[in-house]
């Protein structure tokens, strides 16, 4: 009975499921892979590559492309300032399928010096590293730009303490916050602060 139910499968039946086993489906072939380019000209080159997979019709083969960024605060001179400031500067990440034509495309956009990986092969990323970036990117509350280091002089901006000058004794990156030493009378008093009371003196 065996034999009779596996008799109607042909050579070609055969041979056309090892290929299947062989070849990986598109969705195992569609990966990430760091670019790296002229630190500075992620964007533009993000732009060029962009217009280079539409004018060459590469739309099923290349993706997305993609400058990390990260939204950040910095305090100069009292006043808040939000920036994108790039994750990876010199990098952008491509999400593609990695072929003869696919490779040369990118490899070939102005202001790209090559992929990532070892030796000539391009080297996809896992998938848990593509989350923790993009989940980087997602992230709701942007990062304070911290511009001072234990032992600088900074001053305070807000709060009761506005105006005083007094040192870092301490940095909390995980807390976002700063202990300044400040002067009172002659003695030292340690204060806590957020990163965005203080900026350097």
């Amino acid at each position: 009975m065996a034999e009779d139910r596996f008799s109607e499968y042909t050579i070609e039946d055969e041979r056309e499921f090892d290929q299947a086993l062989q070849e990986p489906s598109e969705a195992n072939r569609r990966q990430w892979y760091v670019v790296h380019c002229y630190s500075g000209y992620e964007n533009k080159v993000k732009r060029n590559l962009e217009q280079r997979i539409s004018s060459m019709g590469m739309e099923e083969f290349i993706f997305q492309v993609i400058v990390p960024t990260e939204e950040e605060i910095e305090v100069r001179e009292g006043k808040r300032r939000t920036y994108q400031r790039r994750v990876f500067p010199g990098y952008i990440l491509v999400e593609m399928i990695l072929t003869d034509d696919s490779w040369y495309v990118v490899r070939n956009t102005p202001g790209v010096t090559g992929f990532v990986g070892m030796g000539t092969k391009p080297t996809p990323l896992r998938e848990e590293e593509v989350q923790r970036i993009m989940k980087r990117m997602e992230a709701e509350a942007p990062k304070v730009k911290v511009t001072f280091k234990q032992g600088q002089k900074v001053r305070i901006v807000q709060g009761p303490f506005a105006d005083f000058i007094g040192s870092v004794d301490d940095i909390n990156m995980e807390k976002g916050k700063v202990r300044v030493l400040v002067s009172f009378f002659g003695r030292e008093t340690p204060v806590e602060l957020d990163f965005l009371q203080v900026e350097r003196a």
